[in-house]
């Protein structure tokens, strides 16, 4: 159960890391949740294979900002080379 909460933790915070960072319009709406969502359940599953507790603290924290920093950086990244590539095609096509 508590898998699927942080499932659903990574959800919302990809969502919001899609309103947050730039170039929302090129890159799809989906792609902050799924990172965020993806990235919570891989990293819970690692830490508790790696012994760490349920109920603890530090799970939360570290498998929720895990998801957060990965979607923000993965947005951030294909936010900029879709902008770079669609300002070098649109160079090209008016030359």
């Amino acid at each position: 159960m508590e898998l699927l909460f942080a499932v659903l933790g990574g959800l919302i915070l990809g969502a919001v890391s899609h309103v947050v960072v730039p170039w929302r319009s090129t890159r799809g709406v989906l792609l902050g949740p799924v990172v965020g969502g993806v990235v919570a359940a891989v990293v819970w599953e690692a830490l508790t294979w790696a012994g760490w507790r349920y109920d603890g603290t530090w799970i939360w924290v570290v498998a929720l900002v895990g998801a957060l920093l990965v979607a923000v950086v993965a947005e951030w990244v294909l936010g900029r080379r879709r902008s770079a590539a669609d300002d070098t095609y649109f160079e090209r096509a008016r030359a």
